[in-house]
């Protein structure tokens, strides 16, 4: 990093990669903070500095030369932050200067040039800040007596608002900005472009969210707008939380396009950040404003002839379909995108079909139709005419689409496995991430934890390709956002409530909840919640968690519902939304939901001891679960079915039956199902033995003291997620079995403990039989 910052002062191509705007009226000219800026130079190169403080300051040139103007208070304490002697030396500067008369000021810059004129300098006059200073002295050189005059009073007035109230500042930086437009680098007889103090007075547009520290600047030269537009650009794709706030950013282009409505990058990123907090009115019209303009411009037309016009029309087109496509309008999408296709289509543009092709088989899939056929046409012409990014998203949608029809793992992952070496073919990080992300979650769908935390661990791990501007990473784009929320989920199924807490606070500061990926770690903090409160017995704290989990997700919403009114023993209301819920998941082709479903509602009909009727139930959604390769789902179903056989009176073949399930529930289960599952194995080994509560008859003491080992480590289970209800369960069983064997101690200490539990509970325990 030295080497590229160092070369600020050698290269002179440093600012190829800001976006240029190609039409904006203002000119460059000299103002108060660029002579602090200057002061800086002067002092960095006529002092000697160690290397990093001398790395930290070559860091803060380009911003400070490119970027809008800032108050002293805040210049000041930038560079503090990096050198607080070089600050302290750039305040005597400009004190001597603003507490001096007007040839202070004249003779600094006549000694400007001194430090950069010797052989031995490190500023050459190509770099970036030799062209600064050549452009600066220029622009001195060029002004009246009268505008050096005004340029000194301005200095003084910048200096002394230091040290004023905050409104006086405010208000010297409006009269600042006034005065500061008569010293154009144009001859004094260009008057068309001046800006006229009344108009600066007089703000655009006053939005309720403005931020009151925010201040109605003047206007920004051409490399100002071109720095502030990519600088907040490109910290809105890779680190939202180090861009203005919404209110605040809006403040700044309403500035910006008040002095310059054709300004078309600066529609562009009003649209950006009207995404950020889904106001699609603003939203659309700035996307609009930036064709227009565009097209106004005339740029692509002298460049492109006559097709400059209809291209801009049919990305216009496709552009606004996927914006409605984000909102979930998806007829007015189908309109848009119909257009974008017919103008390509006329213009024989392939490229702008290919990118129309992809959205098409997006919306398709956005609205539940299956669009298998759409994205495998997609992805053969995006590779014919050499699309990687789009052939790469192509292949990503088929995977997911296969996993969700049930295709095998190793077909997905082979699939995976060609993309990935596309990735890494063009260095396309953002699609890596997005690839490590799906994998973490085909995995999770499996039921293989230990691999989707692998996956997880590796996303985060991984060192982005994307180049490092502005002192950011690509962080906060959705497959990070997955794959915490992965490991939030996951760190919860194994108990680890702490670490979940933190994983969510992270989630929470990096994705505020008025970004768009907010909702992922939104809705999986509210299914964390009400599984605990579940598992805890709580349903009074689950239940107000419905209606929270319902506004983000409806499907999900209803089986939180149904799962509580079963708790509350409502089963009639619970049976008619699980009906309800099945029918629709049957066809939106959710398996999971279908098999989750079927298993809630064969445990309605252990309530009314109808465990032959549940048989059926729990083979269709065990059939369900095997084709579609989920694993946990198929072992849960093992379980419900020897819980039934159990109930039925063969544990002998109920155990037999578990023994298929164990071995995966304890490898990749959470720590509830390991608890389910061992409690229910110790209950079938208890009846295989032949137990009887009443103690008639002789049991098996070799099964007997299995039952005892299997009770405790379920006991363990349970006390990891203060399951106190399942506890209860335990220290009954173990009373029992302890009285039958003759263990008059440890029956006594379990039976201690079964009390205390019911005592606290204050609630009856409901019969053994009725819940797995």
């Amino acid at each position: 990093m030295a080497s590229v910052h160092e070369s600020l002062y050698f290269n002179p191509m440093m600012t190829n990669g800001v976006v240029h705007a190609n039409v904006f009226g203002i000119k460059d000219w000299v103002t108060p903070y660029k002579i602090s800026v200057l002061a800086l130079l002067y002092e960095m190169t006529a002092s000697k500095l160690t290397l990093p403080e001398r790395r930290r300051l070559n860091k803060l040139i380009l911003p400070l030369q490119q970027g809008p103007d800032l108050t002293l208070d805040q210049f000041l304490k930038t560079v503090e932050e990096c050198c607080p002697q070089t600050a302290y030396a750039v305040k005597l500067r400009l004190h001597e200067m603003a507490d001096g008369e007007l040839k202070d000021m004249e003779y600094f810059f006549s000694t400007l040039t001194t430090p950069f004129t010797s052989f031995d300098t490190e500023p050459y006059k190509t770099s970036v800040v030799g062209l600064f200073m050549r452009h600066m002295l220029l622009a001195y050189n060029k002004l009246s007596f009268s505008q050096v005059y005004k340029l000194y009073k301005s200095l003084q007035h910048y200096y002394h608002s230091h040290y004023a109230k905050p409104t006086d500042g405010q208000v010297g930086l409006l009269a600042l900005a006034a005065d500061d437009s008569e010293m154009d680098l144009t001859s004094t007889e260009d008057t068309i472009e001046r800006i006229d103090k009344e108009e600066l007075d007089t703000p655009l547009h006053e939005s309720e969210l403005r931020n009151d520290n925010t201040t109605t600047k003047g206007p920004l030269s051409q490399k100002q707008a071109e720095y502030f537009l990519a600088r907040q650009a490109y910290l809105l794709k890779n680190d939202e939380n180090k861009a203005l706030k919404p209110a605040a950013l809006q403040e700044e282009l309403n500035n910006m396009l008040k002095f310059n409505p054709d300004f078309a990058e600066a529609h562009y990123l009003n649209y950006l950040n009207s995404m950020r907090v889904q106001d699609i009115f603003l939203s659309a019209h700035s996307l609009l404003h930036y064709f227009d303009r565009l097209i106004l411009s005339g740029n692509e037309g002298k460049s492109n002839g006559d097709d400059g016009y209809g291209r801009s029309l049919r990305y216009a087109a496709l552009n606004l379909a996927s914006l409605h496509c984000r909102f979930g309008h998806y007829k007015q999408a189908d309109l848009a995108l119909q257009e974008a296709i017919r103008i390509a289509q006329e213009s024989n543009d392939h490229v702008c079909l290919q990118h129309c092709l992809s959205w098409l088989y997006t919306l398709e899939q956005m609205k539940g139709s299956d669009s298998t056929v759409l994205t495998e046409d997609s992805v053969k012409m995006a590779a014919h005419f050499c699309l990687p990014y789009l052939a790469s998203l192509g292949i990503q949608s088929l995977v997911q689409q296969g996993a969700t029809q049930g295709k095998t793992a190793h077909k997905l992952m082979d699939a995976l496995k060609d993309t990935d070496i596309l990735h890494w073919k063009h260095s396309l990080s953002e699609l890596i991430e997005i690839s490590l992300a799906q994998t973490t979650s085909i995995w999770r769908m499996y039921g293989k934890s230990t691999m989707a935390l692998q996956q997880a661990q590796l996303l985060l791990n991984m060192s982005s390709l994307e180049p490092v501007n502005f002192g950011v990473q690509q962080n906060n784009t959705e497959a990070f956002a997955v794959a915490l929320c992965h490991l939030a989920e996951l760190h919860a199924e194994q108990g680890l409530y702490s670490a979940v807490s933190e994983i969510l606070q992270h989630l929470k500061e990096q994705f505020p909840p008025h970004t768009q990926h907010a909702k992922l770690w939104m809705l999986c903090d509210l299914k964390i919640q009400f599984e605990r409160h579940m598992n805890e017995g709580k349903c009074h704290l689950a239940e107000p968690l419905v209606t929270a989990i319902s506004a983000l997700n409806k499907t999900e919403g209803l089986y939180r519902k149904a799962q509580v009114l079963k708790a509350l023993n409502r089963s009639t209301e619970a049976y008619s939304i699980l009906q309800r819920l099945q029918v629709h998941c049957e066809k939106t082709k959710c398996a999971e939901m279908v098999i989750r479903v079927m298993l809630c509602t064969a445990e309605l009909h252990w309530e009314s001891s109808g465990f032959s009727t549940a048989l059926p139930l729990l083979l269709q959604a065990l059939a369900l679960a095997r084709q579609h390769h989920l694993q946990s789902l198929a072992s849960e179903t093992i379980l419900h079915l020897s819980f039934t056989q159990l109930m039925l009176g063969i544990p002998e073949q109920a155990l037999s039956v578990l023994h298929e399930a164990i071995e995966p529930v304890l490898a990749h289960g959470s720590v509830m199902d390991k608890g389910r599952a061992l409690l229910l194995t110790a209950r079938c080994q208890m009846a295989g033995a032949g137990f009887r509560p009443n103690g008639q008859g002789q049991a098996d003491l070799h099964l007997a003291a299995l039952a005892v080992d299997t009770l405790n480590e379920a006991a363990a289970y349970f006390s990891k997620l203060n399951c106190k209800e399942r506890l209860r369960d335990v220290h009954y069983l173990q009373a029992q079995l302890h009285q039958s064997l003759g263990h008059t101690s440890q029956c006594n200490k379990s039976a201690m403990l079964f009390r205390l539990l019911d005592q606290e509970l204050q609630s009856p325990a409901p019969p053994v039989s009725m819940r797995l």
